[in-house]
């Protein structure tokens, strides 16, 4: 398994610039999405042969992470050291839900310290390759329309992931959004995660590098003007109704989300 984030943090050497084949397409999205899309057809066509081994599963993020690389966007990763905090325990992983780059991404980044799956809206299932994909992951599938079914969903199917020694990643907004909006942050992952007594491990994330498309919703414009970021804070335990550590959670985000924006400024294209 190729880990190319084997340290505590990453950021894009300054030397890798925009590949040419992007810059003669005008900085348009057709070379990011053409090879994108390349990436989820053989990713999802080996899960539907029963082959996405874990492996596989880096392998194919791996080319995703290039493919941002080579259209010029600039990845930082911060905290990677605080997933080896586990000690092989498994934990529910929370954070924000920004674009569909996150769930590209996640495999190449996390997958060689940790495995895990998703918590995904149920009719992501039908969705073509990616339906593969998620059911290969073995990820838990929720209504998004009846919060009482989902809560009960995702405790059963959690607590036997959990206990099996899987860690979840969930996303506790109700959509992916590039604002951040505490409100819409539900406690769902802090009670799967005392209801099965593991830790949270906080992520934090930036990833409107893509943004949503107006009449394709998932093949916005890419924006190489913004950096892609990942943050994971420490392993948190969960004492009492969890309000308290629901709180962390949400702070990390707003901290990491506010930083980012003074660090890493938008450039002009």
């Amino acid at each position: 398994m190729q880990n190319l984030f084997p340290y505590d943090s990453y950021d894009t050497p300054d030397e890798r610039r925009q590949c040419l084949a992007d810059r003669m397409l005008f900085n348009s999205r057709a070379y990011f999405y053409f090879h994108n899309f390349l990436i989820f057809v053989r990713t999802g066509m080996c899960a539907k042969k029963g082959l996405l081994s874990a492996d596989k599963q880096v392998f194919y993020s791996n080319m995703n992470i290039n493919l941002v690389e080579r259209c010029g966007g600039k990845i930082h990763i911060r905290g990677l050291d605080n997933i080896n905090k586990l000690q092989g325990r498994a934990a529910v992983l929370m954070g924000n839900h920004m674009s569909l780059l996150e769930t590209a991404l996640f495999h190449a980044i996390i997958r060689p310290r940790i495995d895990f799956t998703f918590v995904i809206k149920e009719s992501l299932l039908d969705v073509p390759f990616f339906g593969n994909i998620m059911r290969a992951l073995g990820a838990i599938p929720v209504t998004r329309t009846n919060p009482k079914e989902d809560f009960k969903q995702v405790l059963k199917l959690g607590r036997e992931t959990l206990a099996a020694g899987r860690s979840i990643i969930l996303f506790p907004q109700s959509t992916r959004s590039s604002q951040f909006n505490p409100e819409n942050f539900n406690s769902i992952g802090v009670k799967l995660a005392k209801s099965a007594g593991v830790p949270i491990l906080p992520f934090a994330l930036k990833t409107d590098f893509i943004g949503n498309g107006k009449i394709l919703r998932d093949m916005g414009p890419i924006h190489r003007n913004r950096a892609v970021c990942f943050t994971f804070g420490e392993p948190i335990e969960v004492a009492g109704n969890g309000k308290e550590e629901l709180q962390q959670v949400i702070s990390f985000i707003q901290n990491n989300l506010e930083q980012w924006r003074k660090i890493y400024p938008e450039k002009q294209n």
